[in-house]
């Protein structure tokens, strides 16, 4: 009788044990950020981490009743890794979003996954303008590189460059750089002489920027992914192409703000298009990069903290909306449209591309106060992905 009644109450333990852990989990909402912390796209993962975690700082843990929990994974840049680590976070953390993907192999990787499991997925940075066609539970807050390289291809034939070469990252966002950038060009009177494209792992730029200075174009059109920028300015300025004549222009990877003050004042005058800039002149932003900076005294914010913290945003506020209830399919309808003020200026999510739309600037290398910065001087305003406008 005794073993009996002992059996039991083991029982009612473990059930009541169960209850609780299942009230937990019930009331935890879990982010799963997938992102590169090492290898060679680790600033966009600093970055992007370091925002995540500045706007739960500034706006709380606790959403609609739920305690939000952030789960950090290192992907390496590894697609392969990045579908395994998304796996894990689905069917073993239940994480109830999927965030971060630092390249777009890795986004694409992961986009059945979000697919089967319905499961939200905010990309924060990766900028292949097909991404969010992959699944239907993509959204983005990052970019696309087509929206920044069509605004070059119209600045560039009308500030006197008409002979350009192209040097773009031979992968997904390299090859829309190119694409965009080239079509509009030429469609205004420019002419490419050659397209470069380089391997993304282990990148070696020399051959390639020899082989430009042979040609004597106009301007030399650059993409390269977020980190890579100092390496192509560092090359460029070796072999004296700058004072050969040859401008150096192209998307805002290149002066990237996390790296333009290393770059030091050969990176002078080099104008950029691009969606964001640590200089964007609006309070909003000015707040923005005072508390980033507080926050992490090593770095300066640029495009992907700022893809990080606007993605933070539409999740919070997805969850706000659904009052804590509801699952990815109502978590999705709520992220879609959302319109509010970002520190890289007005944005909204396209209700049936689930992409960004937001301005785009055209910006050149300035010295401030002792510093270097991406200083706005034009822009285009609620700029869609040109791969979707048509």
């Amino acid at each position: 009788m005794n073993k009996r009644l002992f059996i039991h109450a083991v029982a009612l333990a473990a059930a009541s044990l169960a209850a609780s852990n299942s009230i937990a989990q019930n009331n935890t909402f879990k982010i799963g950020l997938i992102l590169p912390m090492t290898g060679q796209q680790a600033s966009t993962g600093r970055q992007i981490e370091a925002a995540a975690k500045l706007y739960m700082a500034q706006n709380g843990d606790t959403v609609a009743g739920k305690k939000v929990e952030l789960i950090v994974k290192d992907d390496t840049s590894i697609p392969d890794v990045t579908k395994r680590l998304a796996q894990e976070l689905i069917v073993s953390d239940k994480v109830n979003v999927l965030a971060g993907f630092g390249i777009t192999p890795s986004a694409l990787a992961t986009a059945p996954l979000a697919t089967k499991s319905k499961t939200p997925m905010v990309v924060m940075a990766a900028a292949t303008s097909s991404i969010t066609q992959a699944s239907p539970y993509v959204v983005r807050t990052s970019f696309t590189l087509a929206q920044a390289a069509v605004a070059m291809g119209d600045w560039a034939p009308k500030n006197g460059i008409k002979k350009v070469v192209t040097l773009v990252s031979d992968y997904g966002p390299g090859i829309d750089a190119e694409k965009y950038f080239k079509e509009r060009f030429v469609f205004n009177g420019g002419q490419v002489s050659e397209s470069l494209r380089v391997p993304l792992r282990g990148p070696d730029f020399a051959p390639f920027l020899q082989k430009v200075r042979d040609i004597k174009p106009d301007a030399l059109f650059v993409f390269v992914p977020s980190g890579a920028g100092a390496a192509v300015m560092k090359q460029f300025l070796e072999r004296g192409m700058d004072k050969a004549g040859i401008k150096l222009i192209g998307t805002g990877d290149i002066t990237d703000d996390d790296q333009l003050n290393d770059m030091g004042d050969g990176a002078l005058g080099v104008v950029t298009s691009h969606h964001y800039s640590t200089a964007h002149p609006s309070a909003v932003n000015k707040k923005f990069v005072d508390a980033f900076a507080k926050a992490n005294p090593s770095l300066r914010p640029n495009f992907m903290a700022v893809g990080g913290y606007d993605g933070m945003r539409v999740i919070y506020e997805a969850l706000k909306a659904t009052k804590g209830q509801g699952g990815g399919d109502a978590l999705l309808a709520a992220m879609k449209g959302q319109i509010f003020e970002s520190p890289r200026g007005p944005m909204f999510i396209d209700a049936q591309t689930r992409d960004v739309v937001h301005n785009i600037y055209l910006r050149k290398v300035e010295k401030k106060d002792g510093q270097l910065y991406n200083v706005e001087f034009d822009v285009i305003k609620d700029v869609k992905d040109p791969g979707k406008a048509k």
